[in-house]
């Protein structure tokens, strides 16, 4: 069985998004491993809304900022993906790692 390792980061920092992206696509790529992605995403327009203090009423102009997101998918290669996973990325971006465990076209379970 093949596993597919499917990672997703987002930041609100575009460039270190893409900066850290496409270096570990050619890492990826260099090693060997199938990769799919990065698949880039609309960005997201987030509005945060900003209090004086606790009490209702005061408030500051509303803090804005664009939210990216890239995809990317690894086939196989288990122990490179392994590795992936436990990477340090920069602290402005967040990566959710998903696992999915496929079967070979054709094969049935009795």
């Amino acid at each position: 069985m093949t596993f597919v390792t499917k990672l997703e980061f987002t930041s609100g920092d575009r460039d270190v998004l893409v900066e850290t992206v496409q270096e570990l696509k050619e890492t990826l790529e260099r090693k060997g491993a199938e990769c799919k992605g990065p698949h880039a995403t609309p960005s997201e327009s987030v509005t945060v809304p900003l209090y004086k203090d606790l009490a209702p009423g005061d408030e500051f102009p509303p803090w804005r900022y664009d939210v990216y997101r890239r995809s990317m998918e690894i086939h196989g290669a288990d122990d490179i993906a392994r590795g992936v996973v436990a990477r340090d990325f920069p602290d402005s971006i967040h990566v959710e790692v998903e696992v999915d465990q496929k079967k070979p076209l054709g094969h049935r379970r009795d």
